[in-house]
């Protein structure tokens, strides 16, 4: 079964290099750095993981997730290097093609680029996003950064981006690139899995939710010409229970990315991912 760690917030208490160093010594296959560049003092928007809707403090405490990567990268040799999630729109994809395949490269083809359009208004119109169309913007992003991955010269022309034939190296060591895994629930997901993604990532399902995605993803992969078996399936979020994490696994899941709880310093943190190893690897 493949085990991920997903980093708890603030993102910075403990340092990226000995997050991965200790993940992968123990066992789990990926680690993964959310995305939240700055959070409004004064906001509309409701957070969508609790019922009175108001944003935790600690949504302003993300540390950015490819320099964090780039840190475990440095002190790991195969443990996947992971976004759980990018937030897509908020970032130029001419900037971001370059960071993900230059991290890509040099961790020697141990990038998952999971992504999202982001739930905070303001959040992402501040950063140049159209909240009203986020999606269909995520997708020419994606669209735009595959042309740089896989092109000597590469160039797209939509409505959010719109550029003349570029270079852009170096290429990620993963062929055609990176995997791209669509976090969320949003209504078309499936529908964006197939045309343009690698693998979904939802954070709010059960292994019966699981089980009839997975029939449905598969049934149009084929329609699409697609293999199914490439289409991935990552749950996100979880506690460490090995009957849950199995029941996943079971039902279709490739991966189970389980919660590493807020430590003071590294040897606390050190205590609590041995807790959850033992209780995961058993």
């Amino acid at each position: 079964m493949n085990i991920g760690l997903s980093m708890p917030l603030p993102a910075y208490k403990v340092n990226a290099a000995f997050m991965g160093s200790k993940a992968e010594e123990l066992g789990f296959e990926s680690i993964w750095y959310a995305e939240h560049p700055v959070m409004p003092v004064t906001t509309t928007s409701k957070f969508p993981g609790n019922e009175s809707g108001e944003v935790p403090w600690t949504y302003s405490h993300f540390a950015d997730p490819f320099i964090a990567l780039a840190q475990a990268s440095g002190a790991t040799s195969k443990i996947k290097l992971a976004t759980g999630i990018a937030l897509i729109p908020e970032r130029n994809p001419l900037v971001l093609a370059k960071t993900i395949s230059t991290l890509d490269l040099f961790s020697g083809g141990r990038v998952l680029l999971g992504i999202g359009a982001g739930w905070h208004r303001e959040e992402t119109e501040m950063m140049g996003g159209d909240f009203d169309h986020r999606w269909t913007q995520t997708k020419e992003s994606i669209l735009a950064m595959k042309e740089m991955w896989t092109k000597d010269e590469a160039e797209f022309h939509g409505k959010y981006y719109d550029f003349p034939p570029v270079r852009m190296f170096p290429k990620p060591m993963q062929k055609p690139h990176p995997p791209v895994i669509l976090g969320g629930m949003a209504r078309n997901v499936f529908k964006r899995i197939i045309e343009w993604g690698d693998g979904w990532m939802p954070n709010r399902a059960t292994p019966a939710m699981i089980e009839t995605s997975r029939g449905t993803l598969t049934e149009l992969a084929i329609e699409a010409g697609r293999d199914p078996d490439s289409i991935s399936i990552t749950i996100y979020g979880q506690q460490p229970d090995l009957n849950v994490i199995r029941s996943f696994h079971d039902a279709g899941a490739n991966r189970v990315v389980v919660s590493a709880p807020l430590a003071e310093d590294e040897a606390e943190m050190s205590r609590h991912l041995e807790g959850i190893a033992d209780a995961v690897f058993k």
